[in-house]
């Protein structure tokens, strides 16, 4: 038995997902015995190979096919792996990639396919939890099959820091040219913003509690007194005081920076279920029962407008 997780990149830097997979993968082996399988398909593979390369981890198969994702590629080459590895669980990322590919991937190896997952074990048979409703509802799902693919949420699982001692191979894949009927020329954000919230260490994010728009300005300054980047959730986006791009929660991105610090957002379950990740959390609200306060590691009962000035001249 074993456990094959399918890395992620983008843009020459391997995704987070990656690593919260291993995390996942290995909870999977400790209860199925066997091996924990990785693999990354193109791209600077022997870089994102050694990234790979955590505790826990058995094998880690590098594929040099091309720089960019391709959907026929990927599909070819996943396929092909599971194959060889023919792991009782397949992991995917449950991301635009990986949605695009999953199915097909799962159709040709006549596996079931869960997708969205934030939970699996395999104690006793395969089950797979799932949120519904707004993440008001869990559900458990028992997969009867041998073998299945999985989806995985991001930010649901740890990352797997300590280095590991697993092998590295490399895989050479056979792909049919013939059977590529996409090529891609290049890559775009959508929403035209300059930063990538995903990627930011510390992220100041603000919601409905800001009141009006030119209120702004004492957020932006508190992010640069931090060097941190500003975020928000789903009302600010609406009325267009924050760009699209910026929008954290489960209709925006989901984020994991080492501090979250939550200003007059009162932890709606669609906005946390973007940041809960985060290894820090700290909530500023008038509300004493505002639900961000059931998640944050540090609360602050106030009024954001004297309490952010105040920090930011603190950390200036």
């Amino acid at each position: 038995m074993s456990v094959l997780a399918i890395a992620e990149h983008r843009r020459g830097e391997l995704r987070l997902v990656s690593l919260e997979q291993l995390a996942a993968g290995r909870d999977l082996v400790d209860d199925l015995g066997g091996e924990l399988h990785t693999a990354v398909i193109g791209g600077d593979v022997e870089t994102f190979g050694a990234k790979l390369n955590r505790e826990g981890v058995d094998t880690v198969h590098t594929v040099d096919v091309g720089e960019e994702f391709n959907h026929d590629v990927y599909t070819q080459v996943v396929t092909q792996l599971a194959e060889e590895v023919e792991p009782t669980v397949l992991l995917m990322p449950n991301s635009v990639n990986g949605l695009d590919y999953a199915p097909a991937v799962a159709n040709r190896l006549d596996r079931p396919l869960v997708t969205d997952v934030v939970g699996v074990d395999a104690e006793d048979g395969l089950t797979a939890t799932r949120e519904l409703y707004g993440s008001k509802v869990e559900t458990t799902i028992d997969v009867h099959a041998e073998q299945a693919a999985v989806t995985v949420r991001p930010a649901e699982w740890p990352t797997i820091e300590t280095d590991g001692d697993a092998a590295i191979e490399a895989f050479d894949a056979t792909v049919d040219e013939s059977a590529v009927r996409s090529t891609v020329k290049g890559f775009e954000e959508v929403g035209g913003g300059d930063v990538d919230i995903t990627d930011a260490d510390v992220l100041v994010s603000v919601g409905r509690g800001i009141e009006e728009e030119e209120n702004l300005d004492i957020i932006y300054d508190l992010a640069a007194a931090l060097d941190a980047t500003v975020a928000g959730s789903r009302p600010l986006i609406d009325n267009g005081w924050l760009e699209k791009d910026r929008q954290v929660g489960q209709s925006g991105k989901v984020v994991t920076p080492d501090v979250y610090i939550a200003i007059g957002i009162s932890g709606a379950v669609q906005h946390v279920a973007g940041m809960k990740g985060s290894e820090t959390i700290v909530a500023i609200n008038t509300d004493p029962n505002a639900p961000i306060f059931d998640i944050a590691d540090y609360g602050i009962q106030d009024d954001l407008f004297e309490v952010v000035p105040a920090l930011t001249e603190r950390f200036r």
